[in-house]
């Protein structure tokens, strides 16, 4: 790696130390604000929210207007497969790290079909032959591994994430592809046309977002904590934990009925408990360790 990519990389990093530098200084003083307790750096958070409308407004969203006028929609769905296919090495990666091996291979073989036989990835051969599209980063990984979210926050320029999912975020930047591209000219004009891609796309639904919110910044941050909840318990996580004592009752079985319990283990008769820091229920990775050490010594026996 030469010195200009180290450099760059390097700013980029320190952007996000900043960030949480300042949310961890901001965080005594927002958390007695009485609003979400998963968004503690509120005042914070909208205040670089509305940093980002208006860098969206003045630049990034007439960018992408014009690149709907400009190009054909075939051209447009060629580019977004282009930069699919090259993020589906990250998103390989990451089914590695989780031990999703089956699933690994499928990225793999996306990449390798699409590179070749799909023309670089201009068009998606792979979906056509049922190989099957994920959607992992390095912040689902961390999810996967008992790592909970921290609190919201959103990032200049990036936009909605966690502490988790900006620690995540550093490291998605330093395996991407394109951030090996030389020289930096060509590497910054690729990243740019992936982020005026990605824009293009998301033109209706911010559009629905304008129309539909109270208060688009609260909508935002429930749906995209919503979502990377969904993401890391692929698609289907556990049941929340009851806030009182009053919604037990009503969930409680009939006196003749067994109890059950979402959170139970197949082995246990006692619930499993939650390690993660956030208070939410066992991972998937977790639990499978729970369950496979049960076994072990049931079938010991």
């Amino acid at each position: 790696m030469d010195s200009a990519l180290s450099s760059s990389l390097s700013r980029a990093t320190r952007r996000l130390i900043l960030v949480l530098a300042l949310g961890v200084a901001g965080l005594s003083g927002c958390a007695t604000t009485g609003g979400n307790p998963q968004d503690p750096l509120e005042p914070l958070n909208r205040k670089i929210y509305s940093f980002n409308e208006h860098v969206d407004e003045l630049v990034v969203k007439p960018a992408a207007h014009a690149w709907r006028l400009l190009l054909p929609d075939f051209a447009r769905t060629g580019i977004s497969n282009f930069f699919s296919n090259i993020g589906d090495v990250v998103v390989a990666l990451n089914n590695v790290l989780q031990g999703k091996l089956t699933a690994a291979g499928q990225d793999v073989s996306r990449v390798a079909v699409n590179s070749t036989i799909g023309l670089l990835g201009f068009i998606d051969v792979a979906s056509k032959i049922g190989l099957e599209k994920h959607d992992e980063d390095f912040g689902q990984t961390l999810g996967w591994w008992g790592i909970g979210n921290g609190p919201y926050v959103v990032l200049p320029f990036f936009g909605p994430s966690t502490l988790r999912d900006t620690a995540g975020l550093a490291v998605d930047l330093k395996t991407y592809p394109l951030a090996y591209v030389e020289p930096v000219h060509d590497r910054n004009t690729l990243l740019g046309a992936r982020v005026v891609s990605k824009r293009s796309e998301l033109l209706g639904a911010s559009n629905v977002l304008e129309a539909a919110a109270l208060d688009p910044y609260a909508f935002l941050r429930d749906a995209y904590l919503q979502r990377r909840r969904a993401l890391v318990y692929d698609g289907n996580p556990p049941r929340e934990d009851f806030d009182d004592e009053d919604d037990v009752k009503k969930d409680e079985p009939k006196k003749d009925e067994p109890k059950k319990s979402s959170r139970r283990s197949a082995f246990l008769e006692e619930p499993v408990q939650s390690v993660l820091i956030s208070g939410e229920p066992l991972t998937p990775a977790e639990e499978a360790a729970r369950l496979a050490a049960r076994s072990a010594e049931h079938g010991g026996e």
